[in-house]
């Protein structure tokens, strides 16, 4: 039973003033007080297995025979990543971008010794090993350290040993022979073959150690040309693989299984070896066998994941299938793991050389197989095109379409490490975007400011299907695009942009404003109107008198009735009001007394001022009527300035429906210096058609109405119920 308390938690306990020393960051240690801090810190992670009878308090258990221990080479190596530097952009606003070593990262973001100390010695312990290795830190960094990738573990002979295996007299001293056997071959004396195998047992020359490992593999993995040749002279099996299982051979590494001493050279990148095994007819696939599901990276894989062109060269030539993706099983089901083909890897890290070998590949064993531009000619189902069996070897068509199948996950794959200049040769070929693709790489071309590639691929957005507009292109497309919009202010990508928002908002009309219908509660007969006998209030307009009555306005708006309220009751009240012409106010009453909007001749000069009035006197019938009359006159002109007023005002269903006027003919507007003011000058504070924060908010409103148009046109399910 585990101590469920941390190690910081252990050492203050057993030694609270050593605790400070032991849990330092990235701090300048030097060597010598490095060998110490770790002694003292491995002292404190033992396992903590007993509890104390009398208080229950844990205790050391007592281990004599199976303390861990540093190799000095792992000291060095855990103070070279305790002063790790780091990548960054050098300057991105250089073509093409580069990436150097900056200043060491500051100590705070490091993880503290005793972490280092937990994970590697946790590899350690995987191994079965009693010391700490320059690997085992290698593989703590690549847990610890963000953005840090180092080698592939170095696979050596001296980590199968396992001193903890419980073994009879016999059994024990077949192992000590094997083991012999296989330092004697791995010291790299040839003329030590002979007498080893005489020492690995029953399998000779294919003994597995408990890595599941053979000679020809170690000597594979080291590199040793000579020891590979003679191991094949004698006899060893070319094509043998590390098993799958753990019951003979616990040790076994999870990412070796069924590598082949193939596989391993390749990981390594020993070219000779992989020459020479490749002379004496290894399966250039690795362990895969044809026609069956492959579990694990073939090495053509491997070397396009590497970047190593000298390699996947050979391997091209000697017959290498770069369509081969990796399965995943999970115990219940088998599925491709993302189709990762040597395409896809070489797009993935971004090996552009390497990726365009694989095409020039790929084109010379063509022979008849249709183009892309056929296969997308033809539709979703290539197999479809009839040409007779014997024209093309009977597979070619399904061979076209599996490889625009790979191309298309590479370029996702490129797109979305960021290795854009990939995702573009792939397009080049005739594969088409994706809305994914293509918004990452969008993104990538902006964050690196490479101007000429985001105008390209802006004015290859027409070629997006409607059917790819899914809410991604809401929550992410659409910030992004109006993030370059307003950094960019570049009259070209301004334009293209323009295109892209009016083709989102879709060829259906802007959706219309509706009268409100909405009846009053009292009404006077028209007679009555500015008729001063019988009137019981005045309101002075521009000096001028204008006699109402109070039973129809006390009723008519909460601005009226607050006007009238709290007055002295006198036969006769007068109210001034200011800010409104006398023919404005005659309209706003005449719409009050004739109960409705059907008898006023509103021109088109007063519309706006009207607005105004029935916006102040809270009149929300007569308001949405001016609304309707300035949507229905709107223009290039004049859609600016209505959109200034309709926002100083408030007048949302107005402003929104201008919103989408904007967005359906941005592309004659922005050729306009009034909007390109509205979207990129904010107005000054003094103006009286300014709102706080309106203009910087103009470009966030047209997201929204935007946004709202997308999802009623290509998300709803009535989809283009618009209106």
């Amino acid at each position: 039973m585990t101590s469920s308390i941390s190690c910081c938690e252990v050492v203050k306990i057993l030694n609270p003033e050593s605790y400070d020393s032991i849990n330092v960051s990235a701090e300048r240690l030097p060597l010598q007080y490095t060998g110490d801090l770790v002694s003292r810190a491995m002292h404190h992670l033992q396992p903590l297995h007993i509890k104390n009878p009398s208080n229950g308090t844990p205790v050391h258990q007592k281990t004599t025979n199976t303390t861990v221990h540093w190799e000095p080479e792992a000291l060095y190596t855990l103070c070279y990543f305790m002063h790790c530097p780091q990548m960054e952009w050098e300057n991105p606003n250089v073509e093409p971008s580069k990436v150097t070593l900056q200043t060491e990262r500051p100590f705070l973001v490091l993880p503290p010794l005793m972490e280092w100390i937990r994970v590697a010695v946790a590899h350690t312990e995987h191994r079965r090993s009693f010391s700490v290795d320059s690997d085992d830190v290698r593989q703590a960094a690549r847990l610890l350290l963000p953005g840090v990738d180092c080698e592939p573990r170095q696979i050596k002979a001296e980590d199968c040993f396992c001193a903890t295996r419980k073994l009879d007299a016999a059994s024990t001293e077949a192992k000590f022979l094997q083991d012999l056997g296989f330092r004697m071959l791995n010291c790299g004396r040839t003329d030590l073959v002979k007498q080893a195998v005489n020492l690995l047992g029953p399998d000779g020359i294919n003994s597995m150690s408990e890595q599941g490992m053979t000679p020809l593999m170690y000597a594979c993995v080291r590199g040793d040309e000579a020891m590979v040749q003679m191991l094949l002279d004698a006899g060893a099996d070319i094509n043998s693989e590390v098993p799958s299982t753990v019951n003979k051979h616990p040790s076994v590494y999870p990412e070796t299984r069924q590598g082949t001493p193939l596989t391993f050279a390749v990981l390594h990148g020993h070219v000779p070896v992989v020459q020479l095994l490749l002379d004496n007819r290894a399966n250039v696939e690795g362990a895969l066998q044809d026609g069956a599901e492959n579990y694990t990276e073939t090495p053509l894989q491997l070397a396009a994941a590497a970047g190593n062109f000298e390699l996947v060269s050979l391997l091209l030539e000697r017959g290498a299938d770069p369509m081969i993706g990796t399965m995943c099983r999970n115990g219940i089901s088998s599925a491709p793991l993302g189709d990762m083909n040597s395409y896809s890897l070489a797009a993935a890290h971004g090996h552009r050389n390497v990726f365009r070998k694989l095409l020039a590949q790929s084109e010379k064993e063509k022979g008849d197989v249709l183009s892309l531009e056929e296969i997308l000619a033809e539709g979703s189902d290539p197999g479809e095109k009839r040409l007779p069996p014997q024209a093309n070897g009977g597979g070619t068509l399904r061979t076209g379409k599996a490889r625009l199948r790979a191309l298309r996950e590479a370029m996702y794959h490129s797109a979305e490490h960021g290795h854009v200049d990939i995702t573009i040769d792939i397009r080049s070929l005739g594969v088409p975007w994706t809305l994914h693709t293509w918004l990452e790489s969008l993104r990538t071309c902006f964050i690196q400011h490479r101007r000429p590639l985001i105008q390209g691929l802006l004015k290859d957005f027409c070629c997006i299907q409607e059917d790819e507009y899914t809410e991604e292109l809401i929550t992410h497309g659409l910030p992004l695009m109006f993030q370059i919009l307003r950094a960019s202010k570049n009259e070209v990508i301004s334009q293209q942009l323009s295109v892209i928002f009016t083709q989102c908002y879709g060829p259906f009309p802007i959706p219309k404003l509706t009268e409100i219908k909405k009846k009053q509660t009292s009404r006077l007969d028209p007679h009555f109107l500015n008729n001063k006998d019988m009137s019981d209030v005045t309101f002075l307009v521009e000096g001028k008198p204008f006699y109402a009555h109070k039973v129809l306005l006390f009723t008519a708006s909460p601005r009226f009735k607050s006007l009238l309220m709290n007055r002295p009751a006198a036969e006769n009240t007068c109210i001034e009001i200011s800010h409104v012409k006398y023919n404005i106010f005659h309209l706003v009453m005449q719409y009050l007394y004739c109960g409705g909007t059907e008898s006023l001749h509103i021109r088109n000069t007063e519309v706006m001022e009207l607005l105004s009035a029935a916006k102040f006197f809270q009149l929300e019938a007569l308001q949405r009527h001016c609304e309707i009359i300035c949507s229905k006159n709107i223009t290039t002109e004049t859609c600016v300035d209505l959109y200034k007023h309709a926002k100083f005002l408030g007048a949302s269903e107005l402003t929104a429906f201008i919103e989408g006027y904007f967005l359906k003919n941005m592309v004659l507007l922005i050729e306009l210096e009034g909007f390109k003011q509205l979207l990129y000058e904010p107005s000054p504070p003094e103006s009286p058609v300014s709102s706080p924060g309106m203009c910087s908010d103009i470009l966030h409103d047209l997201e929204k109405t935007l946004a709202i148009r997308i999802r009623s046109i290509h998300l709803s399910t009535s989809k283009g119920s618009v209106v």
